[in-house]
């Protein structure tokens, strides 16, 4: 049985862990059917957008599957090989529809997706500290860059979760839905996304996501790099004439 559902629904993927009697934990088979299902969906030039979101009522995912967890010897984990594949590094933007635990690995993987909304139900934190560990999969680095760092400390050091309503106030969700509503309102985002150019959707990612490491300076010459590409894109001058006729652009990810 497979441990991730990968739909399609026009240009919308919709990547669906499925393990919820172990609350969507992430075990090696989740981790490395979701690697396909994003190479699939980057190198698919119909799908423009991806959901990622956990199956059952109980958990986006719960995080990694601590039953895999074992003692090991004193030593830096030597580097992942092969391509780095993972929302942050794929320019089509991803919405991440949390309900129910959201936790550990589950919210590092949430952070990895551009827009995070929750159900009104959703609990988030990183617990790794409460078996003697921690964040090892870019929650220590994540976290604080985008919610407040003393907000950021005490979850990565106590341990303790918040809500949604809490989540949404320092900044990690943008919206909080009845649970009833999550993936409807998931894929009205995702939907009004696909009414954008691609291409410049896609610039725009990249231009933040890349933006983060480089200085204010650097960054603004990166966006008027992008800026140029996508100033000699067809969508652009669709887009220019559609504005003018005062007609819905056809936008052909050209």
């Amino acid at each position: 049985m497979t441990v991730v559902n990968y739909e399609k629904e026009g240009p919308i993927a919709i990547m669906t862990i499925n393990r919820p009697e172990a609350l969507n934990a992430l075990s090696a088979e989740v981790s490395a059917e979701l690697r396909e299902a994003y190479i699939d969906f980057r190198d698919n030039p119909e799908l423009w957008v991806a959901i990622l979101t956990g199956a059952g009522d109980r958990a986006f995912s719960a995080g990694a599957d601590i039953k895999g967890f074992r003692p090991g010897p004193r030593e830096v984990p030597a580097g992942a090989t092969g391509e780095v594949v993972r929302p942050d590094k794929i320019w089509k933007p991803f919405i991440a529809a949390i309900h129910g635990y959201c936790l550990g690995g589950g919210l590092e993987l949430a952070m990895t997706c551009d827009i995070r909304i929750a159900a009104d139900n959703a609990q988030f934190g990183q617990p790794e500290i409460n078996i003697g560990f921690l964040p090892g999969g870019g929650g220590t680095q994540r976290l604080p860059r985008f919610i407040p760092r003393a907000v950021a400390a005490e979850i990565l050091l106590t341990g303790n979760r918040i809500d949604a309503q809490e989540a949404l106030r320092v900044g990690l969700v943008s919206r909080v839905v009845p649970r009833d509503q999550l993936m409807p309102t998931a894929v009205e985002i995702a939907n009004t996304i696909c009414t954008r150019a691609p291409l410049g959707v896609r610039a725009c990612k990249e231009a933040m996501i890349r933006g983060y490491e480089l200085t204010l300076d650097e960054g603004l010459a990166l966006e008027r790099e992008k800026v140029a590409e996508c100033r000699a894109t067809e969508d652009f001058a669709e887009g220019a004439r559609a504005f003018v006729e005062k007609r819905p652009p056809n936008y052909k990810a050209k």
